[in-house]
């Protein structure tokens, strides 16, 4: 199962990291190719993505863990019927956040950790694995440089 996961200190309290991260309508503001965000609900949305060749895509979640008191969040793809079931059996991002204050030269900082598992279908999960592992490290380099460029806020 291709896994991709990075930790980034960032300098921005917890706090407001945290209800950036949580809110799925500030998606576009921090995750990569996300263009906009629909069908908003407690524990679903739909993310339009835009491709590099300026296609939409539209790619279906469920929220599968929001622990406010560990500020950990953790949302599974929905691929039946998607132009990703092709490629996955499963993809999941999990983002955990760190509050970093009162630590000796960390302010008011905040580590963060994002991790997308993705399992392969088929053909896919023998031979692509490391290319779905680079491009899924590349998202998450991206994910973590726009939650820094914005700061939490």
């Amino acid at each position: 199962m291709p896994t991709a996961s990075r930790t980034r200190t960032i300098d921005a309290p917890a706090g407001e990291l945290w209800e950036t991260i949580r809110d799925p309508h500030h998606l576009p503001r921090w995750w990569p190719r996300v263009n906009r965000v629909e069908d908003v609900t407690d524990t679903e949305f739909t993310e339009v993505l835009i491709t590099g060749a300026g296609k939409y895509v539209r790619a279906d979640f469920t929220l599968a863990v929001c622990d406010e008191r560990e500020r950990r969040l953790c949302w599974e793809q929905r691929l039946q019927d998607s132009p990703f079931a092709r490629l996955l059996k499963s993809a999941e991002t999990e983002v955990r956040l760190k509050d970093l204050t009162g630590e000796p030269g960390k302010g008011t900082s905040t580590e963060v950790t994002i991790e997308l598992r993705q399992a392969l279908n088929g053909f896919f999960s023998r031979f692509g694995a490391y290319m779905v592992r680079r491009a899924a490290t590349k998202t998450v380099e991206e994910a973590l440089d726009g939650l820094e460029r914005i700061g939490g806020s």
